[in-house]
């Protein structure tokens, strides 16, 4: 029911995530009028949420147990994010030290331009510690995605 990942959550992004050749991770969000602002655009926390989930998993790269748990968030806003199209965030780590790491990311339109970027501090927890009372399949739920990859991207699974 993750309102970012959650494929049984009708008002979820539905978001999917892939590492590219570059090392980078990719996410791709699903946006919908549900999730807009100002007619035609996407609301700034919807962005803001995409950015800290893309930005957060980039640390599960080279070590799946590894998550990221926010401790602080800077998102700047460049241009309007349109809904109804897929929105594509890349995001990296920036910075890796034992209980913290540091990355950033961007959400980058269909000209390829920059959107929103976002540069964010993590802790560093394996997911087995994050406190979810009463969620005894929480690691099936955060980490089974059954949907495919999409054809047209050149980034590995």
């Amino acid at each position: 029911m993750c309102f970012v990942c959650g494929e049984e959550n009708p008002l979820s992004l539905h978001a999917k995530f892939y590492e590219s050749k570059e090392g980078d991770l990719i996410g791709i969000f699903e946006v919908g009028e549900q999730h807009q602002s100002y007619p035609g655009r996407v609301h700034g926390g919807v962005s803001a949420a995409i950015l800290d989930e893309t930005i957060g998993r980039s640390a599960m790269i080279g070590d799946p147990d590894r998550w990221g748990v926010t401790v602080e968030l800077t998102t700047t806003y460049r241009k309007p994010l349109p809904y109804g199209k897929p929105v594509i965030a890349r995001a990296r780590m920036t910075r890796d030290r034992s209980r913290m790491f540091e990355g950033t990311g961007e959400i980058v339109l269909e000209d390829g331009t920059v959107a929103v970027e976002a540069k964010g501090r993590y802790f560093k927890m394996p997911l087995s510690q994050i406190d979810l009372p009463g969620y005894d399949d929480v690691e099936e739920e955060m980490l089974v995605d059954t949907r495919p990859m999409p054809p047209t991207m050149e980034i590995r699974p």
